[in-house]
Parts: structure tokens; sequence; C-alpha cells
């Protein structure tokens, strides 16, 4: 399993942000297309909202990757 951690710069970042920051797909949209899809988990859950508030401590997997969700120090 290949893990990602993500550090947060504000107070939280939109789902299909994140899988486009960490570099899981080209933009916002794609990102979208992937949440729609069922692949995306938050914390252990299927995450079908696109725009899902993350927020540090949160741990978002997609297939065999973990990003991990870091405070801003």
């Amino acid at each position: 399993m290949q893990k990602v951690s993500f550090d947060l710069t504000s107070e939280f970042v939109e789902l299909n942000q994140l899988l486009k920051l960490v570099g899981l797909c080209d933009s916002g949209g794609a990102g979208k297309v992937m949440v729609d899809s069922g692949v995306v988990k938050v914390d252990g859950k299927k995450e079908l909202r696109k725009t899902a508030k993350i927020r540090a401590g949160q741990v978002v997997s997609v297939a065999d990757i973990r990003i991990t969700v870091v405070a801003p120090a």
C-alpha cells in the first residue's frame, strides 16, 4: 500500500480537489468522476459527495493508496 501525506493549508480541502492536488487525477472534474465511480473511501467508508470537506486527521483511500491529511504547522 502506498501512503501519501497531504499538508492542509486551510481548515479543509474538498475531496475532488484533494485527489487532484496529490496527483491521482488531472483536474477537479476528473476527481468528481473518481468519487462518482465509488472507488474513494474516507475514514474507511465509501464517500460519494464530490466536495466533501476533508479535514486534518482524516484518511482518504483510493485502491491501494492512503492519503493522510495533516494539520498546518
